[in-house]
């Protein structure tokens, strides 16, 4: 007599690493990013034209800074980008050191030199808006320090990242430093309620009311969304440009292991 059929083994509960390397897989981001980098490139490029022209154009004056104030519409949003890159750089390869996915240390890789631009512009319109708020183009103040700090944090890791001649042994030590360099990450935030400096202080994510216009927040808020949609854009381009790049040298590595093809008989 039969016994009772065997009860089937419960399914295996989803893990983070399985799903990482379901939605991360290379073929799979390459169609997706395919996909969605038009879409991602046509709303940056309109959103961001959109903002600026209404904060450089239409914005009003503002009543101390008169005209300089609208240097904001393209400073604040890059900071923004300098800082939210580099949460993805750490995010990427916090994963490429952990579960070891070879997409990630490709996006942190390619994140990198993006991040690095938009720091590079945050710290010169900040220069072009202090000097005639603070009459000089730079001063140590812990604001400016610490987001110079961060420029040199991006550097530090596109030099890493192409210091070996293998990609992957570069991975480790170029992930290990985004680790460590985002403890910037807090003081550049903080940095005006910890210390007695000349930036001013928050007012748009404060807690509460912004501390600006709403003439004023509206535009700046639609720069900001353009240039994080031009940021994922160019960083996703950079990231299948990677992809493919690997590609390549692992191809070419495999045709240069292949034996060399046997010469044919010379016939007498």
């Amino acid at each position: 007599m039969d016994g009772p059929p065997a009860t089937p083994p419960a399914p295996k509960a989803p893990t983070l690493g399985n799903a990482l390397h379901r939605f991360a897989n290379p073929g799979r981001f390459m169609r997706l990013s395919g996909a969605l980098l038009p879409w991602l490139a046509a709303a940056g490029l309109a959103l961001s034209v959109t903002g600026l022209a209404w904060g450089l154009v239409f914005a009003p004056r503002d009543w101390q800074q008169g005209d300089t104030v609208r240097i904001m519409f393209i400073h604040v949003p890059a900071a923004w980008m300098a800082m939210g890159g580099y949460v993805g750089l750490a995010v990427a390869s916090f994963i490429g050191l952990v579960w070891r996915h070879p997409l990630a240390d490709i996006a942190a890789r390619e994140i990198a030199p993006v991040g690095a631009v938009f720091t590079a512009i945050c710290l010169i319109t900040g220069s072009l808006w202090g000097k005639p708020m603070w009459g000089t183009w730079w001063v140590w103040d812990a604001r400016l320090t610490s987001v110079l700090v961060l420029f040199f944090l991006y550097v530090g890791h596109i030099a890493l990242s192409n210091a070996f001649d293998d990609p992957e042994r570069a991975a480790r030590p170029a992930a290990i430093l985004a680790l460590i360099g985002a403890v910037n990450l807090p003081i550049i935030k903080f940095s005006v309620d910890w210390w007695n400096t000349l930036h001013q202080p928050a007012s748009v994510t404060r807690l509460g009311a912004p501390g600006i216009h709403v003439d004023i927040l509206q535009p700046l808020l639609v720069t900001g969304l353009g240039f994080l949609f031009v940021f994922a854009a160019l960083a996703l381009l950079r990231t299948r440009t990677g992809i493919l790049e690997r590609r390549a040298r692992a191809l070419m590595a495999a045709r240069a292991a292949e034996p060399a093809a046997t010469p044919s008989a010379v016939a007498v």
